[in-house]
């Protein structure tokens, strides 16, 4: 924005403002320009090679959408230094991979007047980037002398048209006039849809980039373009005139935008607005030509994380990062990283809830047990009816009923009850972990005071009774706890093998009345995996972090024949012992799901769900078990 466009603060909207949370950016020391060892045929000015630029993963769920603001004052006549950008551009090349970068958008503004001279020098640095790194730009005041995107011919144009992406994997096309050009990203398991408008979109361009949505009707959209909002002091954004005009016209009737970006004014800020279907829109401002040395390539990564439902946004310039501290000037060191509350903070996005209306996502469909039973499965249970014969969702399991263990070994659970506990003790549920292969499950209502719960065990011959495994396990299950967690349920078991450890000579333990093979729950929700080892007189223990309330949770124990590791939703927990473990000092006594012995008493029950359970002869990696992990 030049001094003869002011803003006027507008007045503060609270309820527009999204939820704050802090997190730490991690610095990496970049190379000195022309540090980097150049392979054949790329120029001495090129200081990034294709072998340094790692590889993007497209299947991971989290990766980074770089967004870089007016680079105007770099590219300013005879007082032009490219070398910021050049930094910038060295740093997203080079920490592509370990940022997991899949993209970058520029909001225009490349430029201070438009000349041919800046603008070839703004292409030729743009060079570093180009089929290493995918981007999108698009014309700002500044690029180009005046009007619309029907304007015709322009050295921005000639530079940065749609021929310079022609060759580019993310380009989806432009417009007939050039200036407004749409790319789709793959990226955690979606295709993601950029739209980079002209800083004055024609009613005749918007018809262009409606006909674009309309042809990519499930695609979430980020809608790029130079200006859109302004903000106070405060950080808090409003429509600007034209971004009004946007608004109304465009993206609150198109609920597949979702985040809207763009530069122009300062200082940033950012709001959240309602779109005609209810849904948030995320409005930012990103700019900061006002700051020391032109914004002095300031770039923005917006890191999408689709386990946590969140995207965390922090600011920096990697020219300034790249320097020692030491030799960072005052103005350097204050500005290498911004932290204040519109530069650095997180938007919790709920994506499959937001995209719903125009990307419903699609359960998967039960999977038969045949496609679940790997090589060395000894024993497996599900509670739909190709387990079991199971009463209407929400009606008691009565005691008695079996459920087959769909292995064919023979290692089938009756349904029991503890104590004088009641039908509701055990529940038959079609809520089920989404990746779990059969859509049912078990809801236990066990508790202390007085005890209560049911329990499925094997019969007295069942062959997992006297299995040893000695050559390696796996056992899994799907839990889920209820919310709010009421109650006493303190070291209430999941599943475990009845019989005393002393009985069979061990003496290491906490007592030699607990059984030989556990899982249990901490009274802090602590996953306690305690086993006996065949052939070490020992008892190894796995300790999880706090299991989460209401939603469920994959839990595998692996051991590969000499120690034990327990993984949660497919993540190695931190506590597992580096004590040898070779197999489980198993009794010949049954298996139990929903509580654990002590002293061959059972006291209290489990307390939530349970659905499917497999035990398997031989360590699995993440991406075998039930619900398989990346």
């Amino acid at each position: 924005m030049t001094p003869s466009q002011p803003c006027q603060p507008p007045s503060p909207d609270e309820s527009g403002q999204p939820g704050r949370r802090r997190f730490l950016q991690a610095a990496v020391t970049l190379p000195a320009a022309g540090s980097i060892v150049l392979g054949s045929g790329v120029t001495p000015g090129h200081a990034a090679t294709a072998s340094r630029s790692g590889r993007f993963d497209r299947d991971s769920p989290r990766f980074a959408l770089a967004v870089l603001p007016d680079t105007q004052y770099l590219f300013d006549a005879d007082s032009a230094d490219p070398e910021p950008l050049r930094a910038t551009f060295r740093y997203l090349v080079n920490q592509r991979a370990e940022a997991n970068v899949a993209f970058m958008t520029h909001l225009g503004d490349i430029t201070e007047h438009g000349t041919r001279d800046e603008i070839d020098l703004a292409a030729d640095t743009f060079e570093l980037i180009d089929g290493r790194i995918p981007y999108s730009v698009l014309a700002g005041n500044h690029d180009i002398a005046s009007g619309d995107d029907q304007r015709g011919d322009s050295p921005y144009l000639d530079a940065f048209g749609p021929q310079r992406f022609a060759s580019a994997p993310t380009f989806g096309g432009s417009s007939p006039d050039g200036y407004n050009s749409y790319h789709l990203l793959h990226a955690a398991g979606r295709t993601w849809l950029i739209l980079a408008l002209d800083w004055r979109t024609s009613a005749t361009g918007l018809r262009w980039a409606q006909g674009v949505l309309d042809a990519h009707p499930a695609l979430p959209v980020v809608l790029t373009t130079h200006d859109l909002v302004w903000a106070d002091e405060d950080g808090v954004a409003q429509l600007s005139d034209n971004g009004r005009r946007l608004w109304d016209s465009f993206v609150r009737r198109n609920d597949q935008i979702f985040l809207a970006l763009g530069g122009h004014y300062w200082p940033p800020g950012r709001t959240v607005l309602k779109n005609d279907a209810d849904n948030d829109v995320h409005l930012h401002i990103t700019n900061y030509q006002d700051r020391y040395y032109g914004g002095a390539g300031m770039i923005r990564l917006y890191h999408f994380d689709l386990v946590r439902n969140v995207v965390d946004v922090e600011t920096f310039s990697p020219w300034f990062l790249a320097r020692d501290a030491g030799d960072r000037s005052p103005l350097a060191a204050e500005t290498v990283e911004l932290t204040g509350d519109v530069d650095r903070f997180s938007m919790d996005i709920d994506f499959d809830q937001r995209f719903q209306g125009f990307a419903p996502v699609i359960p998967p469909k039960p999977r038969p047990a045949s496609a679940v039973m790997p090589r060395g499965t000894v024993a497996y249970w599900r509670f739909d009816a190709s387990g079991a014969s199971m009463p209407a969702a929400g009606a008691p399991v009565p005691d008695g009923t079996v459920v087959r263990d769909l292995s064919g070994n023979g290692n089938d659970l009756t349904v029991g009850r503890l104590h004088s506990s009641g039908p509701q003790a055990l529940i038959f549920s079609t809520d089920h972990h989404p990746g779990q292969p059969a859509h049912a499950s078990l809801r236990f209502d066990g508790g202390q005071k007085p005890d209560r719960g049911a329990i499925l065990t094997t019969g007295p011959h069942a062959p997992l009774n006297s299995e040893k495994f000695l050559h390696g396990y796996t056992i899994e299950t799907f839990i889920r706890l209820p919310d709010p967690f009421e109650g006493n349920h303190a070291w209430m078991g999941i599943l475990s093998w009845q019989g005393r450890n002393g009985d069979i000579g061990k003496t290491t333990g906490w007592s030699p009345l607990e059984p030989t093979c556990s899982l249990n729950l901490s009274p802090e929700r602590f996953l306690q995996f305690v086993v006996y080892p065949e052939r070490q007189d020992a008892d190894p223990t796995s300790w999880s972090h706090a299991l989460p309330v209401g939603r469920w949770t994959h839990v595998a124990v692996v051991n590969d024949g000499r120690r034990t590791v327990v993984y949660v939703d497919g993540s190695k927990i931190a506590r597992n012992p580096a004590q040898r473990s070779t197999g489980i000092a198993t009794l010949g006594k049954p298996f139990v799901l929903g509580a654990t012995q002590f002293d061959e008493k059972f006291g209290q029950g489990f307390y939530g769900w349970m659905g499917d359970t497999r035990i398997v002869a031989r360590s699995l990696s993440p991406r075998q078990f039930m619900a398989p992990s990346d």
